[in-house]
């Protein structure tokens, strides 16, 4: 693994990016295609990520580190205002913060409530740093559209730059990364030159069959459901014996989890495993178990383990 301070002399540049946005604006698959890697999880459905994390982008003598936040929205719920409450946060020890909206949701000659909303609390909580605006899925719309969109946000919040890309299709991502690193400010590196997250393994496990439940599960269930690994535990022979617990709150959600003849924790499972696989560069050994606890979502020590705060 690389030395964190580098022997060279030469000048090095480090800094944080938080990265906000509404739901499914594209925030996670933005991180994932700039780092090169899986760093989150994306989902077609909206707040799935719920706690900061950390993607690493080194580039010769640069290293950006990005953000991802949960959704900002309209909370509702002590999980939705601990969410929202992060993703503000994320923005608070930040050097830029880039607010990603998906391009063909915004209206051509008004901002709409949503991202009024977020322009409004950008001015309250993001007051003297560098804001630039991405806007998303460009390739949903016609480029004059496009341009009436950009002028529209930019008049009605004085970002310091606008980026037009598709993190899906990884077009405009070159130009947006270098515009990252002229920015970063001069500094030693924070993390080892191949490292893509701070989010720690065990935590990681977890997310990734998170995310797969929310792709197998198309009932709201994902939203009242978690995902804890309880026990990791490595073999002499390098493979990983895994044991999560999927914590749901009622016990009639325990059959749609389960699925006919156990058909949706079974896929579940062999997804997770081989995606595991992957990210690991070994052999895992998956276990997954359903529980039902009714109080997680109010319980602190569940938000704590994500990295949140309680907001009652």
């Amino acid at each position: 693994m690389s030395d964190i301070n580098n022997s060279s002399s030469a000048k090095t540049n480090c800094g944080f990016v938080a990265v906000i946005g509404p739901p499914n604006a594209g925030k996670s698959t933005l991180i994932n295609a700039l780092v090169g890697e899986k760093v989150t999880i994306v989902s077609p459905k909206v707040q799935t990520t719920r706690t900061q994390i950390r993607g690493i982008v080194t580039k010769e003598n640069c290293q950006i580190i990005l953000v991802d936040t949960p959704g900002i929205f309209e909370p509702k719920r002590p999980l939705e205002r601990a969410m929202v409450k992060s993703a503000w946060d994320g923005q608070s020890d930040a050097d830029i913060v880039m607010l990603i909206l998906d391009a063909a949701s915004q209206k051509e000659a008004s901002v709409n409530t949503k991202t009024e909303h977020i322009l409004k609390n950008l001015s309250k909580y993001a007051r003297g740093k560098k804001c630039i605006l991405v806007l998303n899925k460009i390739d949903k719309l016609a480029r004059d559209k496009l341009l009436a969109i950009s002028a529209n946000l930019n008049n009605a919040y004085s970002f310091e730059q606008t980026y037009m890309i598709s993190a899906l299709k990884k077009d405009g991502l070159e130009s947006l990364l270098s515009g990252l690193e002229l920015d970063m400010p001069e500094g030693v590196w924070l993390f080892p030159e191949d490292q893509i997250s701070d989010m720690p393994s065990r935590m990681l496990a977890a997310e990734i069959t998170r995310e797969k439940l929310f792709l197998r599960l198309h009932q709201e269930l994902p939203y009242s459901l978690t995902v804890q690994t309880e026990n990791w535990e490595p073999f002499e022979n390098g493979s990983i014996k895994i044991d999560q617990v999927i914590y749901i709150m009622r016990d009639n959600h325990k059959g749609i989890v389960l699925g006919k003849n156990g058909s949706n924790i079974k896929a579940v499972g062999e997804a997770s495993r081989k995606e595991l696989e992957e990210i690991l560069g070994t052999r895992v050994h998956l276990k997954l178990h359903v529980k039902v606890k009714e109080n997680w979502i109010t319980d602190p020590e569940h938000y704590r383990f994500m990295g949140l705060d309680y907001v009652s």
